[in-house]
């Protein structure tokens, strides 16, 4: 068994995630989401799909992007 690093729940069908050569341990997705998903810039909703970034700074959507004044990002081309 291993402790999840989110919640600290021990948990016998926990699992790890492997991210940027980190190995993270964690007893459920919502908890993995929760650690490493990034945050929208602009609503801070965790973005658990593809995302858009520009410069480093992740969005939701495109209207999230366009209503912190970042230009041309689609989320549908």
């Amino acid at each position: 068994m291993a402790v999840c690093e989110h919640c600290g729940n021990d948990y016998d069908k926990s699992f790890q995630v492997v991210m940027s050569g980190k190995t993270h341990n964690f007893d459920s997705f919502e908890c993995a989401i929760h650690a490493l998903a990034p945050s929208c810039a602009h609503c801070g909703v965790r973005i658990v799909g593809h995302g858009l970034e520009k410069d480093g700074t992740f969005y939701c959507c495109d209207h999230c992007a366009e209503a912190k004044g970042v230009k041309g990002l689609r989320d549908r081309i």
